[in-house]
């Protein structure tokens, strides 16, 4: 570590560093921390003794990180904060603490190696470590380093390299020029870094605008607050939002989508219910969110009604949130007061069977994902039929109002891009949207607002790079980088032992 700083100063440097890297994540997408974040955290890491001290460099960047990049979950907590209100501090403080560890863990691991094939080591074992934290314990890849390109033509990579071959590429244009000696050269490394990848970016994205198809949707945001949302005194004046943006100005559509858990009462226990959503959307296809009910178990559940008001297809979301829609050790949990905070029994949500694709006469096929399960991106495919679309029903009241909505909707971008497929995704609060297969935001209803928006189905594109191969190729080349890495170390010691006699 640079003697000129004093110990709370270095930690000052390594916090700050941490926290110029969280400002590439919406609602800022401002990458300064790829420029300047990263090659501070490099050179540091430079300049440590042992794993230990690499272990700590990355554990505190790394809450930097978490910290400012996800101050938003405490508020789901403040939903009803008499209940859960004492959990908010605890749950940011034991989030960014624990995400941290992935990041110590590929700081220290890097810090085994010598000199500056730690910087090699680094981009490769900070990979894997963000790959580790994307799938261990159920996996939480929310704020993946990818996303900080997400309002520039970088964002494209996905298409070819997914989430954490794009965070390696990232890695590598922040920490790799520090091998050269000379500024000059570490600058100009940089710079040729960031233009091949702005330029290849650049490159994918059309000159013209994507077709759009001969289907229209509506999207209807019928901005519930969640405090409100069921509560009795509300759920009826929701209801009957929902149902007059339903039913729009008469404009023909194809079919009219609510968002996650939109219909207010229970699958099969409300008839009447069920009826005043027929003869709302009349002979149109309707898609929306409900709690299911299957003998002790419960559902968060998309139900797909034909134009005759049957019901065609069902899917069951099956990648619950821990703690949120369901609880570890739930027992136990439930000793502390420690419920599951989505379910409004209190008692938690069962998971269904996985992903599946729906297709039925009048639309073309989709893959349907409820609200958290766009964060993962092999959830974004399935085996067999390819869809044609994306379908993200969500209930993002539960994210606040600053930068949780708009995160998640920066990595339901991010699917579309991976999979070369347009996404059409319908918000409880926000934000409601029409993506094309590139990414970008064709239409959309703005966050806290109630609407509707008819929108055309953009055509897909081929399949994809990433579609085909997924994420194998790029956490093999960071084991073998890695593993090469770690090889050069043995040697140097060697040499400067027999330097010494």
């Amino acid at each position: 570590m640079p003697k000129t700083l004093g110990k709370w100063q270095l930690r000052a440097l390594i916090l700050c560093a941490g926290f110029l890297l969280a400002l590439g994540q919406a609602p800022f997408s401002f990458p300064i921390g790829v420029v300047v974040g990263l090659p501070i955290l490099a050179g540091l890491l430079l300049r440590t003794a042992n794993w230990r001290t690499g272990f700590r460099l990355g554990w505190l960047a790394g809450t930097a990180y978490f910290a400012g990049s996800m101050f938003w979950i405490v508020e789901p907590f403040f939903v009803e904060p008499e209940v859960y209100g004492w959990m908010s501090p605890f749950a940011l403080l034991f989030l960014s603490v624990g995400l941290a560890l992935f990041w110590g863990l590929g700081f220290g691991v890097a810090a085994r190696c010598s000199g500056k094939a730690r910087l090699v080591a680094l981009v490769a074992s900070l990979t894997l470590a963000e790959f580790i934290r994307a799938h261990v314990f159920t996996g939480f890849p929310w704020g993946l380093m990818a996303y900080v390109w997400s309002d520039t033509p970088v964002f494209q990579l996905l298409a070819y390299i997914g989430p954490h071959g794009l965070g390696m590429v990232t890695l590598a244009i922040g920490v790799l020029p520090l091998v050269w000696s000379n500024r000059w050269l570490r600058g100009a490394t940089l710079v040729a870094g960031l233009l091949v990848a702005w330029g290849i970016g650049a490159a994918r994205l059309p000159d013209s605008p994507v077709p759009l198809r001969d289907v229209t949707l509506r999207l209807v945001q019928p901005n519930a607050q969640q405090r409100l949302k069921w509560h009795p005194d509300h759920v009826a004046r929701f209801f009957q939002r929902s149902l007059s943006l339903s039913a729009g100005y008469n404009a023909p559509v194809d079919v009219v989508i609510w968002p996650e858990t939109a219909l207010p009462f229970a699958y099969g226990e409300h008839p009447r219910g069920m009826e005043m959503v027929r003869a709302a959307v009349q002979d149109t296809q309707f898609i929306g969110g409900i709690q299911r009910p299957d003998g002790l178990k419960l559902y968060n559940t998309l139900i797909h009604l034909d134009r005759n008001g049957d019901v065609a297809a069902t899917y069951d979301k099956h990648h619950l949130v821990p703690f949120g829609e369901y609880v570890p050790l739930a027992e136990l949990a439930a000793r502390f007061g420690i419920y599951g905070m989505a379910a409004n029994d209190g008692t938690g949500f069962a998971a269904g069977e996985g992903p599946r694709v729906i297709d039925l006469p009048g639309l073309p096929p989709y893959l349907p994902m409820i609200c958290y399960e766009a964060i993962f991106p092999g959830l974004a495919q399935v085996e067999g039929e390819r869809p044609e679309w994306l379908l993200h029903i969500t209930n993002d009241a539960w994210f606040g109002s600053f930068s949780g909505p708009y995160q998640h909707l920066v990595q339901s971008r991010a699917r579309a891009v991976e999979q070369g497929l347009p996404l059409a995704r319908a918000a409880n609060t926000g934000v409601s949207a029409m993506v094309d297969p590139y990414g970008q935001v064709l239409q959309a209803l703005a966050l806290n607002t109630d609407g509707f928006a008819d929108v055309r189905l953009p055509e897909p594109l081929a399949p994809t790079l990433y579609s085909r191969f997924g994420e194998r190729m790029w956490i093999a080349l960071a084991l073998l980088l890695l593993a090469g890495a770690a090889l050069i170390r043995p040697r140097a010691q060697g040499r400067e032992t027999s330097n010494r006699h």
